[in-house]
């Protein structure tokens, strides 16, 4: 067993960020009626599994009692792990609190716009910014770091778990609220001015004035409000994370889990303080995993499409622009009880090094085994409710291997990219709130920017061209004849809220040689949601040769059809939901629209700037537009080189010393691909020369070191 006084000079698991791919799943022995953890940890060596997560889910065993703490009962955890050489994520409690808290001091409950309080019985029900929360929270984080950082089997922590799930509207966190505003705007005449408050009468004469967010309808009060909201989200990790320093090794990292749906999280704020992001991408499997299918987003935390896969692991890229840990992700179902879609045969492999390909350093289920209870008995693990392996358990150890196989090659892996595209947490903020479009039923479509946004990045991963997501924030810190040198092709889908700089930026950067597209409503507001008194699109009209003063939703889509040779619209080419009527002031138009008594006509033009190209997409593009728009912006990309059909993808990348491709089949139907340069395939070690045709097998992922390509031998061939 492990003592606490056991010397740190003995030899521990070091861990890289840029090292193997740890593999592996979320381990909770206090979940378990019957527990045996040779058995468990035997069939954990023979998967493969090189890490787990423990202990972040249950603060009322931690501490069952205020101030009786309870822990040793980890260590034989630890201790087996440690035997075996499987590194631990120990978590810190705090999403999760105990009842004998909520008793003690029910004011930390987080509160609802309408006053009532969120009950309890679930978890993140508080607000955290309440300061007895933070006492007893940082109470029981020392408690346990403490207790176990010194442990050989831990390699780092997770801090929280899915921060920002509540927008809390206690009276505290108002008061929060407007100490945050005076710094920020320092007098009510300023606040008066910035926020437009002249209108409806709302203008205010001192603080104390300002009303609760409950009834707001100014949308840069609400604006502001989100990004306070983001502000303690940032500030809880930050201040966990500062409080586990004093513990940890320097050989331990330190992260946290994110949902990206998470109201409060701006996760490019969030991950500063960490040492890598780490996220939870669940997604639907079966037909979901299959090319071509069509599945409407029915949750945001929810992925469906093979596209939306790639999407996310793009999106955590871009968190702390770099590696990312997959530290949830499905085993078997994820859901409700009624919501059961185990994986096909293979989609297992295939979703894991879909994730790898773009990134991931860490692949980790939710979780080990099916639990017996609790809300989330049929959030499938990797062993069943019997916890006798069966199919998953055996794709899973299949996939372990791969990993093995696949070692060090991963070692500094840098996925490429043909794209950039823009992301902006500020406008998906900003139209959660007053979004420009609406639902089938009238209602305002809250999902507005994910849904424009998805509909750019759908048409570039059907064509196979690799996308580079970049947040707003790491845009502004490039220069701009840089990334037009590295990233040709830049698309700003819809940038609503921007300040002068990014505008300025997006021109500088087409006139560097780069080709900037703008999407819908991009620079329309400023860095306060404000519309601009501007011709639109703001600061970029005369370079795009086109400008608008119309707009209009689209109750129906409109058929768009090729007028420049270069480009091929397919046939179903089609504006959905949204449409700018251009004014084409010295662009060329590359795509018109169907006729219509509104009148507009230029559905896609261009224009030369500088050294380089301005396009202007004027609507929403639906699948096959969005398709034919990436075809005509990237001719020659990994996909084409090795003649993949629509329902293969091939992703590339770099390592330190190897060239790395990911092949994926995602139908249930055989195909194939035309190797373009000398190949070895990891798992099996098989030789393919130049110009060879290699089967894949319905559902295969399989993953090629080159040896010979365009820039030379880099592997030895042997």
């Amino acid at each position: 067993m492990f003592s606490r006084t056991e010397s740190l000079d003995k030899p521990k698991m070091p861990f890289s960020l840029n090292s193997d791919v740890r593999f592996g799943a979320a381990y909770y022995a206090e979940y378990k009626s019957h527990v045996d953890l040779d058995y468990d940890f035997d069939l954990m060596v023979e998967a493969g599994f090189t890490v787990i997560r423990v202990g972040e889910s249950v603060w009322s065993t931690w501490e069952p009692r205020n101030g009786e703490f309870d822990l040793d009962w980890l260590e034989p955890v630890l201790d087996a792990a440690a035997a075996r050489g499987i590194g631990v994520i120990l978590g810190t409690p705090t999403y999760a609190i105990p009842p004998w808290l909520q008793i003690l001091h029910p004011e930390i409950a987080a509160e609802l716009p309408d006053g009532s309080r969120v009950g309890w019985g679930a978890r993140q029900e508080m607000d955290q910014s309440q300061p007895a929360y933070r006492y007893f929270a940082e109470r029981i984080v020392r408690k346990v770091v403490k207790r176990y950082a010194s442990h050989p089997a831990v390699i780092g922590f997770q801090v929280d778990n899915e921060p920002g799930n509540v927008v809390a509207h206690n009276a505290s966190t108002f008061q929060g609220f407007l100490a945050w505003l005076r710094r920020k705007y320092g007098t009510v005449d300023r606040l008066n001015k910035e926020w437009g408050l002249v209108y409806w009468s709302h203008q205010i004469s001192e603080w104390a004035e300002l009303w609760r967010p409950a009834g707001n309808l100014q949308p840069q009060y609400d604006l502001d409000w989100r990004r306070y909201q983001s502000s303690l989200a940032t500030d809880l990790i930050a201040w966990q994370a500062e409080v586990v320093r004093e513990y940890a090794r320097d050989d331990q990292f330190i992260t946290t889990c994110m949902s990206y749906s998470r109201p409060q999280l701006a996760d490019d704020e969030m991950v500063r303080s960490l040492d890598i992001t780490a996220g939870n991408p669940y997604y639907r499997m079966q037909d979901a995993l299959t090319a071509g299918e069509d599945f409407p987003r029915e949750a945001e935390w929810w992925h469906s499409g093979v596209w939306a896969l790639f999407e996310w692991a793009d999106r955590a890229w871009s968190s702390k622009a770099g590696p990312f840990l997959v530290t949830e992700t499905n085993a078997q179902s994820i859901g409700h009880s009624w919501q059961n879609e185990p994986p096909f045969p293979g989609q297992i492999k295939q979703a894991a090094l879909a994730l790898v390909a773009r990134g991931a350093r860490m692949i980790e289920y939710w979780h080990w085994n099916s639990l017996h209870f609790g809300a989330e008995t049929y959030w499938g693990g990797v062993l069943p409710h019997s916890e006798v392996p069966g199919r998953i358990y055996r794709e899973v150890a299949e996939l372990g291997t791969t990993l093995k196989e696949l070692g060090s090659r991963i070692s500094g892996f840098q996925p490429d990219s043909d794209v950039v595209l823009l992301y902006s947490t500020d406008t998906k903020w900003a139209w959660e709130f007053a979004p420009p479009l609406s639902n089938s039923d009238g209602t305002p479509n809250t999902f507005s920017y994910l849904d424009i946004f998805d509909a750019h990045y759908r048409g570039l991963a059907e064509t196979g061209v690799q996308v580079r997501v970049k947040q707003i924030s790491e845009f502004l810190q490039t220069e701009p004849a840089t990334l037009a040198h590295t990233h040709p092709v830049l698309i700003a889908p819809a940038v609503y809220v921007a300040d002068t700089d990014v505008l300025t930026r997006l021109g500088e950067y087409a006139a560097a040689g780069g080709h900037l597209v703008i999407g819908v409503r991009t620079g329309y507001g400023d860095e306060l949601a404000r519309a601009r008194r501007a011709v639109a699109p703001a600061y970029l009209s005369a370079a795009a040769g086109v400008h608008y003063d119309e707009f209009t939703n689209l109750r129906e889509p409109l058929t768009v059809s090729s007028v420049d040779a270069a480009f091929v619209a397919e046939d179903e080419a089609a504006v959905i939901w949204w449409l700018e009527k251009l004014e084409v002031a010295g662009a060329s138009v590359v795509a018109e629209l169907q006729t219509t008594e509104f009148g507009a006509t230029a559905a896609l033009t261009t224009a030369a700037y500088g050294a380089g190209r301005v396009s202007y997409v004027a609507g929403v593009p639906n699948a096959a537009l969005s398709r034919s728009i990436a075809r005509w912006l990237v001719q020659d990309t990994a996909s084409s080189q090795w003649q993949a059909s629509s329902a293969v993808t091939v992703s590339t990348g770099r390592s330190v010393d190897h060239e790395l491709v990911f092949v994926h089949n995602w139908s249930g139907h055989p195909s194939q691909v035309t190797t373009p340069f000398r190949v070895r395939e990891v798992t099996t070690g098989s030789i393919y020369e130049l110009g060879t045709q290699v089967p894949l097998e319905p559902r295969a992922a399989l993953v090629f070191e080159v040896l010979a390509g365009p820039y030379g031998p880099t592997v030895p061939s042997h």
